[in-house]
């Protein structure tokens, strides 16, 4: 072979090496930006407030101060969790009965609603996390009427003013805390309820939940760390588009307070 011929072979060699590498690196960065491209997708969303300030609640709709005379609330630090601030929501005085056309229920809250915000409706499923005080006696109804019971928490799928189908989290009047609309709206069946661990008063407690929406949904409430209230959910699209903590109890009562601090709501890949 003369030297013309090996040198024309080399030269081949050498443009196959010099492609070859090329096509490795533009490879690597088509990967790298795919990767990129994929975490950005996959980031989740949060919301967290301390109540250090109202701002946190900016432009989401908060419920009018005395309401119906007799429900208040506020930003205070007589008791608080952290920081300086929580959110105290209390009673004054008894609301007429509610009809079948009007809902008499005190309530005091600000509410949450991804819907107004640049990052939108949260997808579930999601953990949330908050600390309560509550000061309320909690009585049965020995006429037949409701029984007494505070909501620490709902949440909805409905993007509308209507919070069409809820699920909450309720202390019912013995004590215990338990999720509520479950499997669906109205109804009230658990997959495990506890009878035994009563949710302490005068003292903060962590309540910790998670809400699946998904078609085999479910949701899990701990207090304190402990397993309360479990049961499937049905009947509600996967997202999480409004939600409220503070104050919510029917019309019959006539005092107590409720205190909120260091609510975490994120969303999460599995439990």
């Amino acid at each position: 072979m003369d030297a013309g011929n090996v040198a024309n072979k080399n030269n081949l060699k050498n443009n196959r090496m010099k492609k070859t590498k090329i096509l490795t690196l533009l490879i690597g960065i088509l990967v790298y930006s795919c990767n990129q491209d994929t975490q950005i997708s996959t980031e989740k969303k949060e919301f967290i407030t301390s109540f250090e300030s109202v701002d946190d609640f900016s432009g989401f709709y908060i419920t009018p101060q005395g309401y119906l005379g007799t429900s208040f609330h506020e930003l205070t630090d007589s008791i608080v969790h952290s920081g300086t601030y929580a959110h105290k929501a209390w009673i004054e005085g008894t609301n007429p009965p509610s009809t079948p056309t009007v809902n008499n229920n005190h309530r005091a809250y600000p509410t949450i609603q991804f819907t107004k915000t640049k990052e939108g409706v949260f997808t579930t499923p999601c953990y949330i996390t908050l600390w309560v005080w509550v000061d309320m006696d909690l009585i049965p109804n020995l006429t037949g009427g409701e029984d007494d019971w505070l909501s620490l928490a709902t949440f909805t799928d409905d993007e509308s003013d209507n919070w069409a189908r809820t699920v909450l989290v309720n202390l019912s009047y013995d004590g215990f805390v338990h999720l509520g609309n479950v499997p669906t709206q109205g109804a009230q069946t658990h997959i495990f309820q506890t009878n035994t661990l009563k949710l302490p008063q005068k003292e903060w407690v962590e309540i910790k939940i998670y809400i699946d929406f998904s078609k085999e949904g479910y949701a899990k409430v701990w207090q304190n760390g402990t397993l309360v209230s479990y049961a499937t959910i049905n009947n509600i699209d996967n997202k999480l588009a409004q939600a409220h903590f503070g104050l919510y109890c029917p019309p019959q009562m006539e005092s107590g307070s409720v205190y909120n601090d260091d609510i975490v709501i994120k969303e999460v890949d599995k439990e």
